[in-house]
């Protein structure tokens, strides 16, 4: 893509601010371009945002159960999977699917537990909560 083709169009997406992009420049040579997004960008973030959220309702509907942990909940409305809550909070991804039981939630020592609510972005009493 060539620096004058780098979509313009005002997303919503970004709320106002703008997205680098890489670019072709008139050299030749790659440069970042700043972009206010275009409307296949945001039809397809606004799906992701939409699935991540029908995730989190049913995920708080089994927590509210007992079928699944808080946790399970929390990660989904962070917009997280198992992989990437794995990665972010160092731990490898069984355990973080182990964590979504429950029985074993329950029983998770409170540093663990700080870990999961800094990189969930909550605070930690809030991680045994489902709105």
């Amino acid at each position: 893509m060539n620096i004058d083709e780098v979509p313009q169009e005002e997303s919503a997406v970004y709320g106002g601010h703008r997205k680098g992009i890489y670019a072709r420049g008139v050299d030749g040579r790659l440069c970042l371009v700043p972009s206010r997004g275009w409307e296949a960008e945001e039809i397809v973030t606004r799906q992701a945002v939409e699935a991540f959220e029908a995730l989190a309702a049913a995920a708080r509907e089994r927590a509210r159960a007992g079928q699944s942990s808080p946790l399970e909940y929390h990660m989904y409305r962070a917009r997280m999977d198992v992989p990437m809550l794995a990665q972010a909070s160092g731990l490898w991804r069984w355990r973080v699917r182990r964590h979504l039981r429950p029985a074993v939630f329950g029983k998770l020592p409170p540093d663990l537990r700080a870990r999961y609510a800094e990189v969930l972005g909550i605070e930690l009493a809030q991680l045994d909560m489902v709105d």
